[in-house]
């Protein structure tokens, strides 16, 4: 039994596939990180990482405004689509999970065209337009928050929750030389990082330090060197990761008291599976405004504040001090939040559809 799994969003792709123990995985995805970058990309390093065989898929997605790089991505998704034809041809697999995003969609229409089944899961609220089409494609379709069932057919539709890596329970490594001796934020602009959250961490470090520990990631991106300079930034209260490995994720999370960050899907089930109160800083150019709705979510349910990034780094200064004085009420309020999924199960939930949907095909 092969499941062939592919989509924009790495982290719950990673935990359904460990779920998935009777059956073959294979991905396919971005080798590298961008498409004149020779570096590779964090979710190929962690899929290797897992063992599981990947797949390099050429993708591209269009933009509304005609430039040259128009005419380079028309001929990347055009590869894309031959590539995609080929790879589901040759894998001949007996599911096909995605996880939107531009790059899923390719797949998606190779194994709908070849009979193969087609599950997906959306991550946001408001869904992208790559999704919304798969979802015309796909047998079902899960869902994170009960209001993204609009835009797709009702009959396909569960509400599962987003699925979240088992990691962020565990303490599998610790920091070296690190003892708590003062609260710990955790500070985060995601896998490649923001240089806007960084650049406001770096103004407001001296004073941040006085107060607390920071655990700081700054990304992946080498654009503006941000991980260069945070590391060489001396304190024994500050300590910068350009990336948080799997391994040492849980740790952190575990330790932090307050945490900071853009307001994705995969933060935010985060944050509410480990009961963490937040300052959420959404991306202001997300897809659709997706970020601005998930952290406008977790202020509605008393457990986060909303900061905007044109603020500047003294009025995040504030929100931070002004939040830390009111940390109690913020955590008694996770005791409140009834949703109507788990998304501890989610993982198993999706894991058991993708492989009754194998055997399925496989018998026919």
């Amino acid at each position: 039994m092969k499941v062939l799994i592919t989509g924009g969003h790495i982290t719950p792709a990673l935990a359904v596939a460990d779920e998935l123990k009777n059956a073959e995985v294979v991905f396919v995805g971005r080798k590298f990180a961008l498409s004149s970058d020779s570096s590779e990309s964090l979710e190929f390093k962690e899929i290797k990482k897992r063992g599981f065989t990947f797949l390099d898929l050429p993708a591209g997605r269009l933009t509304r405004t005609l430039t040259l790089q128009t005419i380079t991505n028309v001929i990347r998704i055009s590869l894309g689509f031959l590539k995609a034809l080929l790879i589901v041809q040759r894998e001949k697999p007996n599911v096909v999970l995605t996880f939107g995003g531009y790059i899923a969609l390719p797949i998606a229409v190779a194994a709908y065209l070849n009979h193969v089944p087609v599950i997906t899961h959306e991550q946001t609220i408001r869904p992208g337009a790559a999704n919304r089409f798969i979802g015309r494609l796909a047998r079902r379709i899960f869902i994170s928050f009960p209001e993204a069932k609009k835009y797709f057919p009702l009959s396909k539709v569960i509400l599962s929750g987003n699925p979240i890596r088992h990691e962020v329970g565990l303490i599998q490594r610790e920091i070296p030389n690190f003892k708590k001796i003062k609260p710990i934020l955790y500070i985060t602009g995601g896998s490649l990082g923001s240089h806007d959250i960084n650049k406001m961490v770096f103004e407001i470090l001296p004073e941040l330090l006085k107060t607390y520990i920071v655990i700081h990631q700054t990304g992946s991106s080498t654009e503006f060197k941000d991980d260069e300079y945070a590391k060489s930034l001396k304190s024994q209260d500050y300590f910068s990761y350009d990336h948080i490995e799997s391994d040492l994720v849980g740790f952190v999370y575990g330790q932090a008291d307050l945490v900071i960050g853009r307001a994705g899907a995969n933060t935010v089930f985060e944050l509410l599976a480990l009961k963490k109160p937040s300052i959420l800083i959404p991306l202001p150019w997300s897809a659709f405004g997706e970020q601005q709705l998930h952290a406008e979510y977790m202020k509605s349910l008393g457990v986060a504040e909303v900061f905007d990034q044109t603020k500047g780094s003294d009025k995040l200064l504030l929100h931070i001090t002004e939040m830390y004085r009111s940390l109690e009420k913020y955590r008694k309020n996770f005791d409140t939040i009834i949703l109507p999924y788990d998304s501890t199960s989610s993982a198993k939930q999706i894991s058991k559809e993708v492989l009754a949907n194998a055997s399925n095909a496989t018998s026919t």
